[in-house]
């Protein structure tokens, strides 16, 4: 890890608001609440968004009565006059609207950015930020992460890519203590200034290439949750690629790279001793001594990547003090979220499990490695993924597969090469009553013990609204298997 804060050049306070001429980039959960904050700070802001739809059209009068102009089906012009853009994190950097900021010498920031800068506008004490980043597990681990902190009696909240809005928690008059903040790497890209306390990048592996352009593209707006970290940089050992970027970061004095593992923890690493979640990185005496921090038990679900986001989410918290007496409550009071690893039912002796949220291959194979043996359904929009590797890592667990979707092709493809012996249901249709299909015929192929996983390796977008409505209808088949049974 390098030393050395990086400033930005662009001055901070919300007295350079006042006045000046935004652009906000996009409508939905970020682009109203920032155009509504600017608007309040005095700024005169116009909204450009591609769309022209009902919801669209709301939301514009909704600004409008702010005194916010919106620009409705137009996203690609640069209003006369922009001083700023503040955009939505999926506007992709290739859009027409930035490469005329660009050549005007417009800065772009996301929302991120925004909320980052206005922390402590009330006067207060600005909360911490603890971050976290991965192509898989986010979610989980800053859940497991607030759980965490507030069994330490912090006041807390989980933030940011998760669904809460990140401005409503920097703005809010009762301010927090601490903020649990995911951050995808959309977000990250457009947040050249935001420095963590302390940062986790769980995983690394192929997802948004499209939005990135490249692989190297996505490591390296993954890697910027590091740069300018206070305290620690915590990194996944199994995943060299995440202690990589922690090496490249340029971070405070004394700031540290703490590891976590399935293994057994060497110094300033977090990993598991004979069913015990272990701290050798947060004690007094890392060379001989170590700190229990709670029991593999205490994860809901103990599957080996929930293990590991727990992990991470422990790394986190007592790189901000937290006593290990709270990691071990906060897991504990942890649930997960619904289509994570979510045990549906037992029917004549089957498990049936849904991880609809398994929405890329990385994802789709942390699942498939909790198991054994598993009829897999899997299938959906592939973003352009493969799916070699997953097959020929996850072939010796299989029974049967069972796949849906307009991309099933290319799993049944990978199936024929890799795992030739293992028995395969195609289902032509991509309507949403193949998942009741698919779900029958798993039942057939399954036997006892085994497990009925669906984790699609794919988004969900060809044929359901999202991964959860992709997970009901699942959670609703199986349902019906029960009733029946």
């Amino acid at each position: 890890m390098g030393s050395g804060q990086v400033t930005s050049s662009v001055p901070e306070g919300p007295a350079e608001f006042q006045g000046k001429h935004i652009t906000v980039a996009g409508l939905g959960v970020s682009g109203v609440p920032a155009a509504r904050v600017l608007a309040g700070l005095g700024a005169r802001v116009t909204v450009v968004n591609d769309g022209d739809d009902e919801r669209a059209r709301a939301q514009a009068a909704e600004l409008t009565a702010l005194g916010v102009t919106v620009r409705l089906g137009d996203g690609a012009t640069l209003p006369e006059g922009t001083e700023l853009i503040v955009t939505a994190p999926g506007w992709q950097p290739g859009k027409p609207l930035f490469a005329a900021a660009a050549e005007a010498g417009v800065p772009v920031w996301g929302d991120v950015e925004l909320a980052w800068r206005l922390r402590g506008l009330h006067g207060g004490k600005a909360a911490p930020w603890l971050a976290v980043t991965g192509t898989n597990g986010k979610t989980t681990t800053v859940r497991m992460l607030a759980s965490i902190l507030t069994a330490a009696g912090l006041r807390t909240a989980a933030v940011g890519n998760i669904g809460v809005s990140l401005l409503d928690a920097v703005l809010a008059e009762e301010p927090y203590d601490v903020l649990a903040v995911e951050l995808s790497s959309y977000q990250l890209h457009w947040a050249p200034s935001l420095r963590a306390h302390s940062a986790a990048v769980l995983n690394l592996a192929p997802d948004h290439l499209d939005w990135h352009g490249s692989m190297a593209a996505y490591a390296r707006d993954k890697g910027r949750i590091y740069e300018g970290n206070r305290v620690a940089c915590v990194y996944n050992v199994a995943d060299k690629a995440t202690e990589d970027l922690v090496r490249a970061a340029d971070v405070e004095e004394g700031c540290r790279a703490v590891g976590f593992t399935l293994g057994a923890p060497a110094p300033s690493q977090l990993g598991v001793v004979d069913g015990l979640l272990i701290d050798r990185a947060f004690v007094a005496d890392r060379l001989r001594s170590a700190q229990e921090l709670a029991e593999v038990a205490d994860i809901v679900p103990p599957a080996p990547h929930n293990i590991a986001n727990a992990l991470a989410a422990a790394a986190l918290a007592r790189a901000y003090g937290v006593p290990a007496t709270a990691v071990r409550d906060g897991l504990r009071a942890f649930a997960p979220d619904p289509h994570r690893i979510e045990l549906v039912a037992e029917v004549d002796g089957v498990s049936y499990v849904d991880d609809s949220k398994a929405t890329n291959t990385h994802a789709a194979e942390a699942s498939l490695a909790a198991y054994d043996p598993i009829v897999w359904i899997a299938g959906g929009l592939a973003k352009g993924a493969t799916f070699d590797e997953l097959v020929a890592r996850s072939a010796a667990r299989l029974r049967a597969a069972v796949l849906i979707g307009a991309d099933r092709a290319l799993i049944r493809d990978a199936l024929a090469r890799h795992a030739p012996e293992v028995p395969v249901v195609d289902l032509d249709r991509t309507d949403t009553g193949a998942m009741l299909q698919a779900v029958t015929e798993a039942k057939r192929l399954a036997r006892p013990g085994d497990t009925v996983l669906l984790a699609p390796a794919c988004a969900s977008m060809d044929m359901f609204t999202n991964y959860n409505q992709r997970g009901d209808a699942f959670a609703a088949a199986v349902r019906g298997l029960g009733a029946g049974a």
